[in-house]
């Protein structure tokens, strides 16, 4: 038993050497440590505190072995050098890409209660620049002060003092790098929660990103088997890194000796951090010393201009506008062109997904055979509007268009609803490269994976359901999937298109105006009240036509500028508009207007659209189609325009045939005698 003396009293507790079964149990140890700040904070306010102080409790275990030399070497060092290259010294003397030269670890802070604050921070600027930055972004120093105002601070350093976060041991003691990332997973998602985050800032589930591994490098055979092979990923909205995570324990797991180098980029402060200090933490050499997790807004800051990627993932903010970034994007889009990153189109300013897409496709690597430049692959999660909304020649579609037309959607598998924690929305990832095998190409695969999935035990916020992981003790759906993938064949949950079924003509039908003339003393007063100065005019044409409706506007605009022609008078094109504008109005009996010799005026109000495949003789379809039913109409060629859709369910539509009439009415039967004994019940 071991007693804290704190300002707020006497507080005991019982110091537990934690051996930790799972991350479940780390992570809900860490919520109840959280309970603490309840009163200084409110519960969404509580990863101010929570993440910062598990990095930090995590950097303070991983360094405890070597604490002691570290500490004699920056006694012996530090007057010789000083910033990078003291670093690099003291780097190499820990074992790791970081370092803490400070007197504190967590034990020797809750020495000294009173001066808690200053030796926490003091701890902080005892670390490499590279983690002093990471907790710069963090803001950290802001919330110590306000804990400790709050005289909770040396409490909560001294819970998180017990939690074992040292690297695993050979007793099974400790967190290795993977549990390590779902104890990140697991607070992450509960602090979203707590916040009631929008829809496009939910947190991406560890099964979705396995499956999207799984189809980026299903043919990367050098990868999956070649000592020594090397591949560059990028995440452009990598939040707290949980998809570098995950590829990056993939490739431990499947082939050891090659390497996979992540970066990623995000412009929310603590999940940058949380990324940042996640990728330096683990004990492989090639993530960096923290430079390849950069903060700023991918779509107008570009923290990776100008490098190429093998690989690519993301699960973008869907549903989330870009208005405050619309300047720049614009600007880029216009001055710029395809030489730029938004060249193909903007969509609609309430969702920027198409943006990610566009500017992830700019990091692809050319193909070059003779170089050994073998092109891209991307996997992003999508919402189901960057697939059909906006029409032809609108930004999504003209983005779409481009992406077909060069041949590079390759794949997009549609997932559960309920898959996610703050969104039940349904779901899609969309496989895009510029390397397809040679039986893919000019091809796209649909994969209807929406039934791939087991109920959860415990909903947790929005999410219900999850695919199987055969890791998990569960069913091997997430096999199932990508082996629906690589077969390539047709089946009930696979269908595979050429790119120009999805491409289709959006034809302007056009009808004839057909106009009935009559004059009336109530128009001919609004007429004249705004052109006086024509009352002689408008009265001889009274005269010669009279009030009688006429069926035939050709006839009467032929006769008027005769009566005109015979007063010697020449109306302005507006006044002849607004004469016909008042005197006429739109009647189906009435003669076409025509608009020459050969053609007919349209009417606008009867204008319509067809959207024609493009692999249909667009004039054969219009007799067919169209003219059985509008035999005056004809279409206005001048004004097609190709757009690009894919309509899912159009494809995997399951029709079900409704029941009969007989076996409906005898159920209605039933039940109308189960009424009346009911009924006859109460009367009793």
């Amino acid at each position: 038993m071991v007693e804290i003396i704190h300002n707020l009293g006497t507080i005991k507790f019982k110091r537990i050497h934690l051996r930790m079964s799972n991350h479940q149990d780390h992570s809900n140890l860490i919520w109840q440590i959280a309970d603490l700040l309840r009163g200084p904070y409110r519960p969404p306010q509580y990863e101010r505190v929570m993440l910062p102080m598990t990095v930090l409790r995590r950097f303070d275990c991983v360094l405890e072995k070597t604490k002691g030399k570290v500490l004699e070497q920056h006694e012996k060092l530090k007057k010789k050098f000083d910033g990078e290259a003291l670093d690099k010294m003291l780097n190499n003397v820990s074992g790791q890409k970081f370092h803490n030269h400070s007197k504190f670890t967590f034990e020797k802070l809750k020495g000294a209660p009173e001066t808690i604050a200053k030796d926490l921070v003091s701890y902080i600027r005892g670390f490499s620049s590279n983690v002093q930055r990471i907790f710069d972004y963090f803001e950290f120093e802001k919330e110590i002060e306000k804990m400790n105002e709050a005289n909770i601070l040396y409490l909560v350093v001294s819970r998180f003092s017990t939690v074992d976060f040292h690297p695993k041991r050979i007793d099974g003691t400790g967190v290795d790098n993977i549990e390590m990332g779902l104890i990140f997973e697991n607070l992450i998602r509960r602090f979203n929660e707590l916040a009631n985050e929008t829809a496009g800032d939910h947190f991406t589930p560890r099964e979705v990103i396995k499956l999207m591994v799984n189809l980026l490098f299903i043919n990367d055979d050098d990868l999956l088997s070649k000592p020594g092979t090397v591949r560059k990923m990028l995440d452009p909205a990598c939040g707290t890194g949980g998809m570098l995570a995950e590829a990056q324990s993939y490739l431990q797991k499947h082939h050891s000796q090659a390497q996979l180098f992540a970066y990623g980029q995000d412009y929310n402060k603590r999940a940058f951090a949380t990324a940042a200090s996640d990728m330096l933490i683990k004990e492989v050499a090639h993530n960096g010393a923290g430079e390849n997790i950069q903060y700023g807004d991918s779509l107008i800051d570009d923290k990776f201009e100008g490098k190429t990627f093998d690989y690519l993932i993301s699960n973008p903010p869907f549903g989330v506008d870009w208005k405050k970034k619309k300047t720049e994007i614009t600007r880029q889009h216009e001055k710029l062109g395809y030489t730029g990153r938004f060249g193909a189109g903007l969509p609609r300013v309430n969702d920027g997904a198409l943006l990610f897409l566009q500017h992830m496709i700019s990091k692809f690597e050319k193909v070059d055979e003779k170089n050994k430049k073998y092109g891209s692959r991307l996997a992003i999660v999508f919402s189901g509007s960057p697939m059909f909304s906006g029409g032809a020649d609108s930004g999504e579609s003209n983005i779409r268009k481009w992406i077909i037309e060069s041949d590079w959607l390759e794949a997009v598998v549609a997932l559960p609803e309920q898959m996610f924690y703050n969104t039940g929305i349904t779901t899609y990832v969309w496989i895009v490269t510029n390397r397809k095998e040679k039986r893919r190409k000019g091809k796209i695969q649909l994969i209807d994976a929406r039934e791939y999935y087991v109920p959860m035990r415990r909903s947790l916020g929005d999410k219900r359901r999850k695919i199987g992981d055969a890791e998990e003790g569960e069913p091997d759906q997430i096999g199932d999937i990508v082996k629906l993938y690589g077969r390539f064949i047709d089946t009930k949950q696979s269908q595979t298109f050429k790119n120009i079924d999805f491409g289709y003509t959006r034809v302007t039908v056009e009808r004839p105006l057909r106009l009935r003339y009559q004059m009336t003393l109530e128009d001919k007063t609004r007429f004249l009240d705004a052109f006086p100065h024509l009352l002689d005019d408008v009265q001889a044409i009274d005269k010669e036509l009279g009030r009688e409706p006429y069926m035939d506007w050709n006839n009467v605009e032929k006769q008027i500028h005769a009566i005109l022609k015979k007063n010697k008078s020449r109306w302005k094109a507006n006044e002849l508009k607004q004469f016909r504008e008042v005197f006429t109005k739109r009647d189906s009996d009435a003669k076409e207007v025509k608009k020459n010799k050969d053609e007919f005026e349209a009417d606008a109000e009867l204008r319509d659209y067809e959207n024609i495949p493009l692999e249909q003789n667009i004039d054969e379809y219009f007799k067919i189609e169209v003219l059985p039913h509008l035999s005056d109409a004809w279409m206005d060629r001048a004004k097609d325009k190709v757009g690009y859709e894919i309509n899912f369910n159009r494809h995997f539509y399951n029709y079900i045939p409704p029941r009969d009439l007989k076996e409906i009415d005898s159920e209605l039967e039933k039940v109308e005698k189960e009424i009346l004994k009911l009924l006859n019940l109460v009367v009793e």
